[in-house]
């Protein structure tokens, strides 16, 4: 049974890399035609730099899921089915920076240099997640030492209801 998870796996991570490498090649040339053969008129030397720096955090991710990804056989037989390229988290955060970094180039390739800075969005997202994962970690450590919250009651303390109850005799609320 294991085996056969295994061998869906690894048929799920090649059509997803077969699927990657063509559209990455169907990008990247898109953009050199639309820059180097219609659009002439840029400045073939500037492009080419910005190209190549803005271009390479894509290139470098598509060898990593490549290494991650493929699967590895030998004699006919699956010896490693990769890792599942559609995990959350840092796998995720990769096929975003992908997918805008296709996105920017082209439209760099339809629009000229200047849509580049398209390409700020990706420190800007990366900025805005490190700080919300840090911002639920400094909640979770508060809870977890008993600080008060934005009301002002500690953050075990009971409800007014749970108080009332409580006066009245009623049901006695134990805490863990």
């Amino acid at each position: 049974m294991a085996q056969k998870a295994a061998k869906q796996q690894a048929s799920r991570n090649s059509a997803i890399l077969k699927r990657t490498h063509l559209v990455s090649l169907g990008v990247n040339t898109f953009f050199v035609v639309l820059r180097f053969v219609i659009f002439k008129s840029s400045p073939a030397r500037a492009t080419w730099l910005q190209y190549l720096l803005l271009s390479s955090p894509a290139f470098a991710i598509e060898i990593w899921l490549e290494r991650i990804g493929r699967p590895i056989t030998s004699n006919g037989e699956l010896k490693r089915s990769g890792e599942d390229l559609e995990a959350k988290g840092l796998t995720e955060y990769m096929w975003d920076v992908l997918y805008w970094t296709w996105g920017c180039t082209v439209i760099a390739g339809i629009f000229g240099n200047k849509a580049w800075w398209l390409w700020v969005v990706v420190p800007l997202y990366s900025v805005w997640l490190l700080w919300t994962t840090l911002g639920g970690m400094r909640q979770g450590m508060a809870a977890m030492a008993g600080e008060k919250n934005a009301t002002g009651q500690a953050n075990g303390a009971a409800s007014n209801r749970q108080k009332k109850m409580e006066k009245r005799g009623g049901q006695k609320v134990q805490y863990r």
